[in-house]
């Protein structure tokens, strides 16, 4: 009997526990909300630190205090587990990010049914985007789909945007880029497209160089990866 008394009594308490974590979950996220426009009750969740909230605002993620008047901006790091719990979410953060701009958005080289794709953010005029473009091939032959997004490093307006939205805006999309990364030219065109907004998205990923290559992970590898290479990193053959 005093065993079923201990059982209901911490049953109790767990419920108490558990609603008071709910109700400070709550006034975080709504005090939250009120200082950023652009953030959802689903962008906010506790954090492994108290007091502390994580926000994610794809493809940023920081931490807040409940009365969103602090802001931490950096990682968290379990030393228990060896974990950088901030990379982890950042890199689910920058995944949601792409796939929310739509493969349709993208011009794709390679299958649908490769065993890994790779999202490159590729600059028409930088010379280590054109030898990767060189090896598309070889990387098509590793299992490995690249989707090229549009980075253009000398920023908008510039000779390489023109050339991205030329490229995107062709009636032959692959043809057009693959011409243009050869240093040949292609004609000027313009049409609704998504190139300011996927150097934008860059940008806020903190990407500064090209190519930049996002793995299906989250993770970004900056600079030219041979095919081999980058296979034996996606097949998890190699740490770098």
């Amino acid at each position: 009997m005093l065993f079923f008394s201990r059982v209901v009594v911490m049953s109790a308490l767990l419920g108490l526990f558990s609603q008071a974590g709910a109700d400070e979950l709550k006034q975080a996220r709504q005090a939250i909300m009120d200082r950023f426009d652009d953030v959802k009750a689903e962008n906010v969740e506790a954090s492994p630190i108290e007091g502390l909230y994580r926000v994610t605002i794809p493809p940023q993620v920081f931490y807040m205090s409940s009365d969103a008047r602090y802001v931490v901006d950096g990682s968290v790091i379990d030393l228990a587990e060896r974990r950088n719990l901030t990379d982890e979410y950042r890199n689910q953060a920058i995944n949601a990010a792409i796939e929310g701009m739509g493969e349709e958005s993208m011009i794709v080289f390679g299958p649908d049914d490769a065993e890994h794709t790779v999202t490159v953010f590729t600059d028409i005029d930088c010379g280590y985007c054109r030898k990767l473009h060189e090896s598309v091939a070889g990387y098509n032959k590793e299992g490995i789909r690249i989707r090229y997004m549009a980075y253009p490093r000398a920023g908008i307006p510039s000779s390489s945007y023109t050339k991205a939205v030329s490229a995107w805006c062709a009636d032959d999309r692959k043809e057009a880029l693959t011409r243009a990364k050869q240093g040949k030219p292609i004609p000027e065109k313009s049409c609704s497209n998504p190139v300011a907004d996927q150097f934008q998205l860059g940008q806020s990923m903190g990407i500064s160089g090209t190519p930049a290559l996002v793995l299906e992970t989250g993770r970004i590898i900056p600079g030219f990866v041979p095919p081999k290479r980058l296979a034996a990193i996606l097949n998890g053959k190699t740490p770098n």
